[in-house]
């Protein structure tokens, strides 16, 4: 029995790009979105059906399909290096957005807001990066740079630097941060060490160290939350 596999042969509300332009593009799946990138797919299979099969090994996990490199997605039939190129383009920039999305100013009113405005950038990276926020008197983030890549010890994470910057940008107080790309939620003993390092350093500036939260791909570990401030 023959079968269409064929976006063109299916019903008009069936077309991703069809339906993206009558309906929205909030009402397309995942898949039919990954589709539109991909553009078709084989002579047995359709490009929706391509892009399922593509998101269910990622367990339609977005944030690990945007992990998988150019040749994990080349692993799939159907997907050549233009279209594992369109689709790891189209993550990043999606990655990015959320990065910028964070308003700058934004006040700190919690662990949480750190965590909403570092996981984009730090949260599912394959390293290791300490970052520093600066705040005002409002509480709000005036600067954020990053420290270092690699582990957190005290070679690595220059005391001087961060107090000269929060000084130049007239910060009142800093919160500390960096990612676990292990996943682990907790506190190693440099982790400790640096800040206590900076908590005694501030104090002799009076800039306060507020927080130093750990992040990962889908949580925190604030310092000040779980009482080791």
């Amino acid at each position: 029995m023959e079968q269409n596999f064929s976006i063109k042969n299916w019903a008009e509300d069936d077309k991703p790009r069809e339906k993206l332009m009558l309906k929205g593009k909030a009402s397309l799946s995942d898949a039919e979105l990954v589709a539109i990138l991909i553009g078709s797919g084989s002579r047995n299979e359709s490009a929706v059906s391509l892009s399922k099969r593509i998101l269910s090994s990622v367990d339609n996990n977005l944030n690990a399909l945007g992990k998988l490199s150019l040749k994990q997605l080349m692993e799939f039939k159907g997907i050549g290096e233009a279209k594992a190129i369109s689709i790891a383009a189209a993550l990043e920039l999606g990655r990015r957005r959320r990065a910028e999305e964070v308003v700058e100013f934004q006040k700190i009113t919690s662990s949480k807001a750190v965590f909403e405005i570092m996981q984009p950038i730090i949260g599912e990276l394959p390293h290791e990066e300490f970052w520093v926020l600066y705040l005002n008197n409002s509480n709000k983030v005036i600067h954020k740079s990053q420290l270092s890549k690699g582990g957190i010890t005290g070679t690595v994470v220059d005391v001087r630097l961060i107090f000269k910057t929060a000084l130049e940008q007239g910060a009142i107080s800093i919160i500390l941060t960096h990612n676990h790309p292990s996943g682990k939620l907790l506190a190693s003993d440099a982790d400790k060490d640096i800040t206590k390092k900076l908590k005694v350093a501030g104090e002799q500036l009076d800039i306060k160290v507020l927080d130093h939260i750990i992040i990962t791909e889908t949580g925190y570990f604030s310092f000040q939350d779980e009482g080791i401030f």
